[in-house]
């Protein structure tokens, strides 16, 4: 995979406090990234750095090749910085926001119309485009602060928290336009600290508290690392021991017991077990009824590695 971002231990100090410690990960192409973690864990002030907003104490980055650094130019324009805060004006439609900072990239009059009508629909805001964005929801705000960031067709678009304070519809909305980025072979460092959205979007997963990664992976690596396990409830009638006694020795299979009506059973990747467990059942006469799969989530991996809850 071509890597598209590469930061290697990135250092930031505000007076006495480390806000950032050794923050290291890379990005590829076509790959989302999602940097999880409370407010305050150093989400903002790593992307800071990695897009050369904010002098870094210490480390290295590079985008497409290039270094990164406060004064560099050419590698900016790789990037495409989509901040927490809204910078469009409220006074001035969609298409005239998109329009202005387009020109501001330095895009010509002729593929800046065209550009324009294209990110309009990856944004879903082209049957708005005409009205003052003063009219807007928060969430179409969002969506079109999205839109400015896309504009030059960056290699590397960089999202810091871009669903805070917006209603559900508009959420899902940011969220499709997102998986469609990485579908059409975009990099995307995504911050958030939802659980839910860095499972939907990120390819991998860096978790980040009080300044520093304390894991990095897929959900499934993340969740073996802290030696999480899925758990299955089966619903089912007849004699039900034996059948758990036919399940243990399944390959994958932590344990299998009866509970009053049922079977539990923890094993990984669960739900590739389940023709297994059904047939073990199938084969002692014993009818499944039901079938409940529970998966661990990165919000347990979070309470593991740091001691707290993700929302704390």
């Amino acid at each position: 995979m071509d890597r598209i971002l590469e930061c290697s231990d990135l250092h930031k100090t505000f007076g006495e406090r480390p806000a950032v410690r050794g923050v290291g990960f890379h990005i590829g192409l076509g790959e989302t990234y999602g940097l999880l973690g409370p407010n305050g864990a150093g989400k903002t002030t790593s992307i800071s750095m990695i897009c050369g907003l904010l002098a870094r104490d210490k480390g290295s980055v590079t985008v497409a090749g290039k270094p990164v650094d406060i004064d560099t130019v050419d590698a900016k324009q790789a990037i495409g910085f989509v901040p927490q805060d809204l910078a469009i004006y409220p006074d001035l439609t969609a298409r005239e926001n998109l329009v202005f900072f387009g020109r501001l990239y330095g895009m010509d009059k002729a593929s800046l119309a065209s550009r324009v009508a294209e990110v309009l629909e990856v944004i879903q805001l082209s049957e708005r485009a005409d009205d003052q964005t003063k009219e807007f929801s928060g969430g179409m705000k969002r969506r079109l602060n999205i839109g400015i960031g896309l504009l030059h067709k960056p290699q590397l678009l960089v999202l810091d928290e871009p669903t805070v304070g917006v209603d559900p519809q508009s959420r899902n909305a940011i969220l499709s336009s997102v998986e469609h980025l990485s579908e059409e072979g975009m990099a995307v460092l995504y911050t958030t600290h939802y659980m839910e959205e860095a499972e939907r979007l990120c390819d991998r997963v860096g978790i980040i508290d009080e300044g520093a990664i304390m894991a990095e992976g897929t959900r499934r690596e993340l969740v073996r690392l802290v030696g999480q396990r899925d758990k299955v409830m089966l619903g089912a009638v007849g004699h039900l021991e034996p059948v758990a006694s036919a399940m243990e020795p399944i390959e994958g299979v932590d344990s299998a017991s009866v509970y009053d009506g049922g079977i539990e059973v923890i094993a990984e990747s669960a739900a590739q077990l389940l023709p297994q467990l059904i047939g073990a059942a199938a084969a002692h006469d014993v009818a499944i009824r039901s079938v409940d799969i529970s998966e661990p989530d990165l919000e347990a991996v979070f309470l593991h590695l740091t001691g707290k809850a993700l929302r704390e």
